[in-house]
């Protein structure tokens, strides 16, 4: 099978990257283009993972629709050579266009509803629109819902084992309480018009009383915050969250990814209560908590903070978490390798029953 990938963001490159190496090593052929976004290709390189470098990140709403149709012709151009069987994306506007002018198949993956405009110029052109079980909005008779998250693509423990050696770079031992915040740079298409934490250093002193406060960010610090300031590895920071006393931050992805791992995650964003995954790793797991602004925020991490019993709680959480999902790789791979016959099968069988014991291909 000849499968073309794109790569809009670095969270898509932690998504498919166990998957391409996997359909690599079972035979077929991967085509991968890649948006030059934050770390995207460094992480590609990191993973061993050839591309072809397609645009990079444009701001503003003209730049960004500018971008998305350069890269349509970019990508039908490599596609009409390619000739791929299948063009697979994550809310990937080209992918869905290009594979239906060539009369190929396409499977987009996503996990966000309020990507309204994006969604709006994808969904009617893709095949199958693949989403967790806790989507919130429903698309229709192309829509298939897993019980996973796009992180337990590569945070499943199927897939990731936690390797303490970036405390020793950062000087920290898995005794030493830390905090890992993140501030984005609120560019992207589905956040304009929304915000986080405002009073970024007043935040930062309050967390400081309870650990050494790491921040990573997107955009450039206050001169203020920039000692806290980490360069880790990108390919790194997920050991890091792992061992972290707490998340808090305006970064969804690494919010749920650190719910997922087991570390306290706080999320702040004017988005809270809109994304469906991380209802449910609130409402359901206790994983997650959403605030839509810093000062509501801030009264829960201290709560979760002066708790010593919180991180061995939440550890309890993730294992509970982890009986009712799947390995969203495992199921990738059926998924596309079985395609169209899986879509079928999905429809026929209630997505209750696709939990991580069921689906067909899963890890041992």
């Amino acid at each position: 099978m000849k499968i073309l990938i794109d790569i809009g963001h670095p969270a898509h490159v932690h998504f498919f990257k166990n998957f391409i190496h996997e359909m690599t090593k079972k035979g077929h052929t991967i085509q991968i283009t890649a948006r030059n976004k934050e770390m995207s290709l460094e992480l590609l390189s990191k993973y061993n993972i050839k591309y072809t470098p397609i645009g990079e990140q444009k701001h503003g709403t003209f730049n960004l629709m500018k971008e998305w149709i350069k890269r349509d012709f970019q990508i039908f151009n490599l596609a009409r050579k390619y000739s791929p069987d299948i063009l697979i994306g994550i809310g990937n506007p080209a992918i869905a266009h290009v594979a239906k002018v060539l009369r190929k198949k396409s499977i987009i993956f996503t996990d966000t509803e309020h990507a309204a405009f994006a969604n709006g110029i994808t969904f009617p052109f893709a095949d199958s629109v693949c989403t967790p079980s806790c989507f919130k909005k429903d698309i229709g008779k192309k829509h298939i819902r897993y019980d996973g998250y796009h992180e337990l693509a590569y945070l499943h423990p199927h897939r990731f084992t936690p390797n303490p050696d970036v405390l020793c770079d950062l000087g920290l031992t898995e005794r030493d309480p830390f905090i890992i915040v993140r501030f984005v740079s609120w560019n992207a298409s589905h956040d304009i018009g929304h915000h986080g934490i405002n009073d970024k250093s007043g935040f930062v002193k309050e967390l400081e009383k309870y650990g050494r406060v790491l921040i990573t960010s997107e955009g450039r610090l206050p001169e203020e915050l920039k000692p806290y300031q980490i360069l880790v590895p990108p390919e790194k920071l997920h050991d890091l969250l792992y061992y972290a006393v707490l998340y808090i931050g305006e970064g969804g992805t690494i919010a749920a990814e650190a719910a997922v791992l087991g570390t306290p995650s706080i999320f702040v964003s004017t988005l809270a209560g809109t994304i469906g995954n991380f209802i449910e790793l609130e409402e359901t797991y206790g994983l997650l908590y959403s605030f839509t602004d810093g000062s509501a925020a801030l009264d829960k991490v201290i709560e979760i903070l002066q708790d010593p019993g919180s991180k061995e709680n939440w550890r309890i959480k993730r294992a509970r978490l982890l009986d009712d999902k799947i390995d969203v790789t495992a199921f990738m791979i059926w998924y596309v390798e079985n395609y169209p016959r899986s879509f079928t099968e999905m429809w026929e069988h209630p997505v209750v029953q696709y939990s991580c014991a069921s689906v067909p291909g899963d890890a041992p």
